[in-house]
Order: C-alpha cells, then structure tokens, then sequence
C-alpha cells in the first residue's frame, strides 16, 4: 500500500517559538519515515501561515536529505538556525558506509552531480567521485544504482520508485486541500471526530488494495469539515473516519494524530 498524508501549513500554531515548531517538524518527519509515507502534501488553509509553512517545508526536506549531502543542496539560512535539535530519520538512503570497497553491483545511492575539469562527475559520500554520463545537470540531487562494485565503480541513474526499500519521501505544496483532493488518483482517508470510528472492516477497504491511499489532517484550529465546508460532497472516494473515539483530551494535537493514525493503519495492513 502506498501511503502519503496531507497536512496544513498551520500545523505549527500552536508552538510560538521557532525552536519549538523545529522540534514538532521533526517529530512529524520521523512519523512519516517509520510508516514509510509516500509524499507529504502541505497544503495552505485560512489564516497568514505561509512563514510556517515554508519553515515546514524546508526542515521536512532538509531531514529526508542524506547527511553528506545536505551541506551542499542547503546553504547556511535561519530556518535551519535550530537544526541541532532535529533527530535523525536513519532510513535505509541515509545508513550507507563510506568505504568505496564495500559498495557491490546493484547498491543504491543518492548523490548530486558536480564537476571536475568540464566533465560530469556524481558525489556519493565515498572518498571518491564516480564519472557521470547521464544529463542530470550540476548540482541536482540523483539516486543512482552501481552497475559495478568496487574497483570499478560505476553506475546508471534511476528513479526512486525502482529502489525495493523505502527510499524517503516527497513534500509538495498545494494552494489548498481541496485542490490535492479532487487531483488525488486513489482513496482518500479524512481523519475526524465526525467520523465513523475506525474499525477493522473499515480499515481493510484501504489496506487489502493497491489503489494509493491518502490521509488528510485538519488545523489545530479546524477540523477537516470545516476547512473545506461545502465542497466536502465533492470529494470523491473519501471516507472520514476517527481514530482516537472516546478521547479524554479536547483536541488531539497534529503529532499525536499522525502517529497514532499511521501506527493503526499499519497494524491493520500486516494484520
């Protein structure tokens, strides 16, 4: 099953100081990473959020982006000013040695293109740069497969969906939810308390099947519902359910509900 969530740019208003919205991304990112989410939508909704919405953005991409590559796809800048209390992701595009004499045929590997004396060369994070020959440009981040091992060490360019473990996700920005909704090719999920609870009958709908499937999250000011108001009846192939029935709390916060709902849904899709 293909997973990916929506989320709003306001997910951070309820934290006032940027070392707290920083640590509330990374905990957002980590989620997304141990239920290996697809793509995370940030989509705008009501209110001046847009500076939040970018810091999302950009700490979400810089922690899906491997160590080694970081410091030359993201320059110095101050939404990275608190970057130090972000905890790793670890995923499997990350944990990669840098000893060139362990890489075998068929590894895979996320780079950027540099170049070396008017030729194309691909950095991999090993103590040395492997030749290019695709027509990626210069400075572009690649994932590339090596068609040798070491002492030859080349390689070709593939897309991340060729890569059989998970490889990381997307972020995308939308204008609004509507708008990822109504070009979504698959199920949709809308979380909420107005929701039937969420069963396992109800679950299997989504997890038995290959169609992809997108869970759509509301504001720590409006749910779902109320975000997209009338248009809701537009929606196609959406169903809303509720993961947390009966909670003690008046609100559920977006980390909580992003964990606890992924978590659900993965335990019902390996049940």
């Amino acid at each position: 099953m293909k997973l990916s969530v929506a989320i709003p740019e306001s997910a951070l208003s309820d934290e006032s100081l940027k070392i707290d919205k920083t640590r509330k991304i990374s905990i957002l990112a980590r989620a997304c990473a141990i239920f290996k989410i697809d793509t995370i939508y940030v989509y705008q909704d009501d209110g001046n959020y847009k500076q939040d919405g970018n810091l999302m953005v950009m700490i979400l991409k810089y922690l899906e982006t491997p160590q080694f590559l970081r410091r030359r796809l993201f320059p110095k800048m101050n939404d990275l000013k608190f970057a130090g209390v972000l905890q790793p992701l670890k995923i499997p595009s990350h944990i990669t040695p840098a000893n060139s004499k362990k890489i075998v045929k068929g590894d895979v590997r996320e780079g950027i293109v540099v170049s070396v004396k008017g030729k194309k060369f691909v950095d991999v994070g090993i103590n040395q740069l492997i030749q290019f020959y695709g027509k990626t440009g210069m400075g572009k981040r690649i994932t590339v497969q090596f068609k040798e091992g070491y002492p030859k060490l080349s390689v070709k360019e593939i897309e991340k969906s060729e890569v059989p473990s998970y490889w990381g996700y997307t972020v995308k920005e939308r204008a609004n939810l509507y708008s990822i909704l109504s070009e979504w090719k698959g199920s949709v999920i809308i979380t909420s308390r107005k929701g039937k609870t969420a069963t396992k009958d109800q679950l299997s709908k989504y997890t038995k099947t290959d169609q992809p499937v997108l869970v759509a999250f509301g504001s720590p000011e409006k749910g779902i519902h109320e975000i997209l108001g009338g248009k809701m009846k537009n929606v196609q192939n959406a169903k809303s359910l509720n993961f947390f029935p009966n909670q003690a709390t008046e609100t559920v916060r977006l980390e909580e509900a992003l964990l606890g709902t992924l978590a659900i849904i993965n335990a019902q899709s390996t049940s």
